[in-house]
């Protein structure tokens, strides 16, 4: 794929670019980048459409915000992008922190949407759960090195989580705005946007997920009016890393069928 920069108010924004046909654009995660998504953005550019992938500012080759920014921060950037690039409609698929942009940039801008796909998004709240206290904690202290007995007493899940975020090199070598950023994002509850959502929306889920289970797509798919849940049975978080061509096939059936707009 093509890389690009631009800059979005003063920001230099690195992205991907491939394909002819109507725009394609993919929000990547917490700690990916263009990178992790190039397979899968390669493949769909030779189905005919013309696919973005940018570096979320903070992430890859963009450069971070200059103050801490929450979801809210990233959906205007992502319209100043849009805006930018002059394009008008899009197909948006996101997967884990970069589908949190996207549930609130359908609720904020339905006119720019042709279709929404979200896999393994965060952000629905059920009763404060021990993996988002740990989140929150980890988000707090960022830099410090933990000693894995402190979390001995704590359930697997919990424990789950902790390494998983431990492990991001991204995420503890990041600055003090990137670290707030993540305090913001993680605290935002996205629910009460779902039912906005306007837009015929893809909700893909790996059964195995242990980072954000499987309630959240579900609930997701309760939610959001005009919405399908597809499961992909031997998959975790990583849907697009996991199992690529399952996941390329599930979305080009969605993105080909009836109900696209032009």
């Amino acid at each position: 794929m093509e890389e690009k920069k631009i800059s979005i108010k003063k920001l230099k924004t690195n992205y991907k670019i491939e394909g002819q046909g109507q725009a394609l654009l993919i929000l990547h995660g917490w700690g990916g980048s263009s990178n992790s998504w190039q397979k899968v953005g390669k493949k769909l550019a030779d189905k005919g459409y013309r696919v973005i992938i940018p570096d979320l500012p903070g992430f890859g080759k963009s450069q971070a915000p200059f103050k801490p920014w929450g979801v809210e921060g990233y959906v205007k950037w992502l319209n100043d992008v849009l805006n930018k690039l002059k394009i008008k409609k899009i197909f948006l698929l996101s997967h884990s922190f970069g589908g949190r942009i996207a549930i609130e940039f359908a609720a904020t801008y339905p006119h720019k949407l042709k279709k929404l796909i979200l896999c393994s998004t965060p952000g629905v709240k059920f009763n404060p759960t021990l993996r988002q206290m740990i989140a929150m904690e980890i988000a707090r202290v960022g830099n410090l090195i933990f000693k894995p007995k402190i979390f001995h007493p704590l359930k697997n899940k919990g424990r789950l989580l902790f390494y998983f975020i431990l492990r991001q090199r991204d995420y503890l070598t990041s600055n003090e705005i990137m670290r707030e950023v993540f305090r913001k994002v993680v605290a935002k509850n996205l629910t009460p946007y779902l039912s906005q959502i306007q837009t015929p929306t893809l909700i893909i889920w790996g059964r195995k997920d242990k980072l954000v289970p499987l309630r959240c797509g579900k609930l997701m798919a309760e939610k959001i009016p005009n919405s399908k849940l597809e499961i992909l049975p031997n998959v975790a978080h990583g849907v697009h890393l996991q199992d690529p061509e399952n996941l390329i096939k599930i979305i080009l059936k969605f993105l080909n069928s009836q109900g696209n707009s032009n």
